[in-house]
């Protein structure tokens, strides 16, 4: 088992769950319109959302990889090219944050859940995500490529639901200091153009 990939991984998870995207905004939006436990709520389903696309993962690239090795890394440069895709997205996109808070009506927090998790799942840029970050980042040659998928997306959920929880209790710091610091949407910005580039050559680069 390599530890280092295992590292590698959880630290471009974390990297990339701070950036702020669609789901950490409506998460922190949540937490400061209604309260932290909205927020958390909120979170709770986005995060349960990514266990389907780790089974869709596990189960499809995992048959992938039994029966054709040389169609497992064409989907590897797949996930490298889709990364530099998104890396290119971030660099047109303005680097500006939208925390408009006027369209955020109260809901319950069942009603919150579902609502993330129902985001998450009918999501296909989620499946696509996955698809191209996580066959690059299998950390053993003994362990069924199945249970390693699984280790990886769990891993993936903790990582993610630490940080957006973290961001639901802070919401309000945060919301403070990003409208106060007009410079970090353009550090952030910078940021996942190079993590995103980064992990791309990773994947073109790893033999495994």
């Amino acid at each position: 088992m390599n530890y280092e990939i295992l590292w590698a991984f959880s630290l471009a998870t974390a990297t990339l769950a701070i950036f702020p995207g669609p789901d950490n905004i409506y998460v922190l939006t949540q937490s400061i319109v209604h309260g932290k436990k909205y927020g958390l709520a909120t979170t709770a389903g986005l995060i349960s959302g990514c266990l389907v696309h780790t089974t869709l993962l596990a189960f499809g690239v995992s048959a992938i990889i039994s029966l054709n090795p040389l169609l497992f890394y064409s989907i590897k440069i797949f996930g490298a090219l889709y990364l530099f895709y998104l890396a290119y997205r971030v660099l047109r996109a303005p680097a500006g944050l939208d925390l408009e808070m006027t369209q955020t009506p109260r809901k319950s927090l069942m009603q919150l859940y579902k609502q993330g998790f129902i985001m998450n799942v009918l999501n296909p840029k989620v499946t696509i995500f996955f698809l191209a970050f996580f066959p690059g980042f299998l950390f053993s040659d003994f362990m069924n490529t199945t249970l390693q998928f699984y280790v990886l997306g769990i891993l993936f959920m903790v990582i993610s639901f630490a940080i957006f929880g973290l961001i639901a209790l802070l919401a309000g710091s945060i919301s403070g200091y990003l409208q106060s610091h007009r410079g970090a949407p353009v550090f952030l910005k910078w940021l996942q153009v190079l993590v995103f580039t980064g992990i791309g050559l990773y994947l073109l680069l790893s033999y495994k």
